[in-house]
């Protein structure tokens, strides 16, 4: 055994393993996580003005599992599909006016966030070490309740767009962080093996 080669190795930051896939492989990754972020969307408690739903969850494994290129080019794909006004967004939305309405800073910082959480695991941040996990989706679920809330607080106040699209979340943003950083460990587990 080459105790360097095992010191130095370092086990990929995502079990997808996407940035080493061909072409092909990768744009079936896209076409695979804009349903994912579809099908999440359609997981929603309503709310006014800003629905619940399982999106930042998504977005953030997306971003964590594809890394920071990939997934925020998966996010950017999903929402053209909105843009186009394919019913991809919470409660079946689709169509350019979702862009200008009060949701409109939150699916601005989705590519945002998914590239924070992609690069976050990239360096480290990732299934392999849980509790960094949890942080960076916690970073990245802060982020967009922050691009979300300014963005809201120009067409409601910032005091209404506090009260309703920034703290209702915030506990649903620590238990999806949570959740996320879980299933990223439960990927990661059994992926890194020692070498012969």
């Amino acid at each position: 055994m080459n105790y360097a080669s095992t010191r130095t190795a370092k086990p990929a930051f995502s079990p997808l393993d996407l940035q080493n896939a061909p072409l092909v492989l990768r744009g079936l990754a896209i076409v695979l996580g804009t349903g994912i972020l579809a099908a999440s969307s359609y997981v929603a408690v309503p709310m006014i003005p800003v629905p619940i739903t399982m999106q930042t969850l998504a977005v953030t494994l997306i971003g964590a599992l594809y890394g920071w290129r990939l997934g925020a080019a998966t996010v950017v794909a999903w929402l053209a599909e909105a843009a186009m006004g394919m019913p991809v967004l919470a409660n079946g939305a689709g169509g350019l006016h979702v862009f200008v309405g009060p949701t409109s800073g939150y699916l601005f910082s989705f590519p945002v966030i998914a590239a924070v959480t992609g690069f976050l695991a990239e360096k480290g941040w990732n299934g392999h070490r849980p509790v960094l996990a949890f942080v960076a989706m916690m970073i990245a679920n802060l982020l967009c309740l922050v691009i979300g809330g300014v963005v809201l607080a120009f067409m409601i106040g910032a005091q209404k767009a506090f009260l309703f699209g920034v703290l209702p979340f915030l506990v649903g943003a620590g238990l999806k962080s949570a959740l996320g950083a879980a299933i990223l460990r439960l990927l990661a587990r059994g992926r890194t093996k020692p070498a012969a």
